[in-house]
């Protein structure tokens, strides 16, 4: 038992996190939320103005943060948008590290069908990016086959070994470990080598799940998440707020146990739920927390 909190501790240490930059003008100072140097994801959703995502980067950065901007493939409109705002976000926040999508939208903005297309311009190497995340899809891709995904994730391993690049796979939020554990098999059998940073769902109700989709554009949001109807069926289902700590704790028996496993790294979607949900995870890695056989474990604090 006392094994099982050691390893739900080193499961959730250095855990990221994602804002919007709607959601991160409900947050007057992160400072008061967030640890120092805590990797936050700044999103750039579909028909959002990349210079939000940009102006959150900043923002993030001088509050002591370590901001890491969403580029999305279908939504950059050209090269020259693309390298301009690389040179800004390198040269005023001296961003080290980016996530690369496809992106949620079904037709093209711009000159770009895929991230592919992103990774071999070599402009992250360029400005500056050393750490580089790309999406994965353990329940599948709304946009993509099967076999497509499969062929995507082997050349974005093959690129990262090319040109030795930190690269990691990052997903959307799941809620069932098992799955997550035969994904993370069945892509480690057909080659991949990329290490994986699990989405969690954090502590949002319904009410800041409106909020959230509110605040990010009703339209850009309601085609994110058409594109996870599970994954959000399910959170509502959960009648919200509540805490992923089984999940947490199988994922984090599975990595002690499996050499294996390429799962190392946590990411927690907030949706909207920032103050509690950055509560729930202190007070999980401070050891604030007693194992449960039902639940996997129950904080023994409240937040």
């Amino acid at each position: 038992m006392s094994n099982d909190i050691a390893n739900i501790k080193k499961f959730l240490d250095h855990c990221s996190v994602e804002v919007t930059p709607g959601g991160s003008k409900k947050i007057e100072d992160f400072r008061t939320l967030l640890r120092p140097g805590t990797t936050v994801f700044v999103t750039f959703l579909p028909g959002s103005d990349f210079n939000d995502t940009v102006a959150t980067v900043k923002r993030l950065a001088a509050e002591g943060m370590k901001p890491v901007p969403h580029f999305a493939a279908r939504s950059i409109p050209n090269l020259k948008f693309f390298e301009e705002n690389l040179k800004i976000l390198q040269g005023e926040a001296k961003v080290e590290e980016a996530l690369l999508i496809g992106g949620g939208v079904t037709n093209p903005v711009g000159d770009f069908s895929d991230s592919m297309q992103i990774l071999r311009t070599d402009l992250f190497q360029k400005y500056g990016i050393k750490k580089l995340g790309v999406a994965g899809h353990p329940e599948g891709s709304p946009d993509i086959k099967p076999e497509e995904v499969t062929k995507a994730l082997l050349a974005k391993n093959a690129y990262a070994k090319e040109h030795g690049i930190d690269m990691y796979i990052t997903t959307q939020f799941i809620f069932e470990a098992e799955p997550v554990i035969e994904w993370d098999k069945r892509i480690r059998a057909e080659g991949n080598t990329l290490p994986i940073h699990i989405g969690i769902p954090g502590l949002a109700t319904l009410k800041t799940l409106i909020n959230h989709a509110t605040a990010c554009g009703v339209g850009p949001s309601m085609r994110v998440l058409t594109r996870q109807t599970g994954s959000i069926a399910k959170l509502l289902l959960s009648n919200g707020a509540k805490q992923p700590n089984k999940l947490v704790r199988d994922l984090a028996n599975y990595q002690a146990n499996d050499p294996q496993c390429g799962i190392n790294q946590v990411h927690l979607y907030p949706l909207g739920g920032m103050t509690k949900s950055a509560k729930w995870l202190y007070a999980v890695l401070d050891g604030n927390f007693k194992l449960e056989d039902e639940e996997g474990f129950e904080l023994s604090i409240e937040i």
